[in-house]
């Protein structure tokens, strides 16, 4: 493949994601006061209850250290809480507090608006399927590729702390 269509992909999906975060933002802050990133994190607790901050981490590919700092401003407005996690003491559940449902539920409408502006007002369902599918392959193939690397990575490492034996020679 042309080494030149694969830039102008990647800046066109760099740019896209850019514009779409921007423009679906300025509507959350403009009409609720809501950053699209504390969005996010009340939605994910709105559709799937019950995460720990691992699992937001994981979600959206972020840190847990961000993922912590989020969920403690949600905190703190009352959007959310944490309450241990009887599975492991070592860690807490986030849940979704009636303010915080009460806010995302009309957030949501926005966000779908948008989406639906953005998006589905420009390109059709079947179009709109097949962009999600081939984006889901890279996705897909992307984090195979992070993962190996992360063990060959691992592997060198654990070689190289290896203790030699006397008379042999280095792996």
């Amino acid at each position: 493949m042309a080494d030149t269509d694969l830039k102008l992909l990647y800046r066109e999906l760099v740019s896209l994601e850019i514009e779409l975060w921007d423009g679906i933002e300025g509507r959350l802050r403009a009409e609720y006061d809501l950053p699209l990133t504390s969005f996010e994190v009340l939605h994910l607790l709105l559709r799937r209850p019950g995460r720990r901050i691992q699992d937001i981490a994981e979600e959206f590919s972020i840190t847990v250290g961000g993922t912590s700092k989020v969920v403690d401003r949600l905190e703190s407005a009352g959007l959310c809480a944490r309450r241990a996690n009887p599975n492991d003491r070592r860690s807490s559940i986030v849940e979704l507090m009636p303010e915080g449902r009460k806010l995302v539920d009309g957030a949501l409408k926005v966000f779908e608006e948008e989406l639906e502006l953005r998006i589905g007002s420009v390109i059709p369902e079947q179009s709109v399927r097949e962009v999600t599918a081939v984006l889901s392959t890279l996705r897909a193939a992307g984090r195979a590729l992070d993962a190996e690397r992360k063990t060959a990575a691992q592997t060198s490492v654990r070689a190289a702390r290896a203790p030699r034996q006397p008379g042999r020679p280095a792996p």
